[in-house]
């Protein structure tokens, strides 16, 4: 990937219903979504072309501003439209999309009812979320000091930037202990998900992941769980707590940035990453790209 600065790339935005050359996609600094953290977002991939599960990513990112109490001003049908075109303007097949819906600055205040909201979408070459080289042999992930919140005190079923501020604080201090990633509880202390993916187990043959209720219930995440009743395993969606942790044989992470990815380590336990994550790894990958799969 590019080290070039995001706002420095070339290629061309949707920005608010038109293409925009990328440079010029920018908001003001007074913007309610910078302030007050009014914005939410989506995270897709596209694979040969396609772009996977797009209706269903373009619905929870309408969903997610309703949450947020804010309405896009486009349709499902509309925001599908214009990731493909954006797509197409920047001749891209195999692509990271984000589009971002926020709050304008019309009113600089908690209460902004009245403010414009905005919908860009910007896509890039992003081929692995984790250093390829590795990525066969297992993930290295630290244990958060951070928790997801009680869905009581945050819109947790949404996918809203706020949300992320702790993810960020707790995936740089794991990077700076040599991890990837960190594993995070939840409100009660219960396993729930990564800084940016869902988390998943293996033993004995069945598949345990936590209950989705105070964080994302991940797209990718429900996908895998789909793939994997398919081949007939099941599937234990429970609570865990951290004491069982040390009893898994397998463990692997999920999300449209990882896919799905083999860890070798979660602070002070081991796995191995084993049949079940591999198969689960190469099925997603028949999934994502059906053309390569037909061929």
């Amino acid at each position: 990937m590019s080290a070039t600065p995001f706002d420095q790339r070339d290629g061309w935005i949707w920005y608010d219903g038109q293409l925009v050359p990328w440079k010029d996609a920018k908001l003001h600094v007074l913007s309610h979504g910078l302030h007050y953290g009014s914005s939410v977002f989506e995270g897709e991939r596209a694979y040969g072309g396609e772009i996977f599960k797009s209706t269903q990513h373009s619905e929870r990112l309408k969903k997610s501003a309703q949450i947020l109490d804010f309405e896009i001003p486009y349709t499902v049908a509309e925001i599908d439209a214009a990731k493909r075109l954006v797509l197409e303007k920047n001749g891209m097949i195999d692509a990271y999309l984000r589009p971002v819906a926020w709050r304008g600055s019309e009113m600089m205040g908690v209460a902004a009812q009245a403010n414009m909201i905005h919908l860009a979408i910007a896509a890039w070459e992003w081929p692995s979320y984790f250093d390829p080289a590795q990525k066969m042999k297992g993930i290295r992930i630290d244990m958060a000091d951070y928790r997801r919140p009680d869905p009581a005190t945050a819109p947790s079923t949404a996918k809203a930037a706020g949300l992320y501020m702790i993810c960020t604080i707790s995936k740089h201090k794991a990077e700076r202990k040599g991890y990837a990633d960190a594993l995070m509880l939840d409100w009660q202390g219960r396993v729930a998900e990564c800084t940016g993916a869902n988390v998943f187990f293996v033993k004995e043959g069945v598949v345990h992941t936590p209950v989705a209720d105070c964080f994302l219930d991940g797209i990718t995440r429900q996908t895998v769980i789909e793939i994997a009743k398919r081949r007939g395993l099941e599937v234990a969606e429970r609570r865990i707590m951290p004491d069982e942790l040390s009893g898994f044989q397998e463990c692997f992470i999920t999300g449209t940035a990882a896919e799905v990815t083999p860890v070798s380590e979660v602070g002070p336990y081991t796995y191995t990453p084993g049949a079940i994550t591999k198969m689960l790894m190469d099925d997603y990958t028949a999934e994502v790209q059906p053309k390569a799969k037909a061929a």
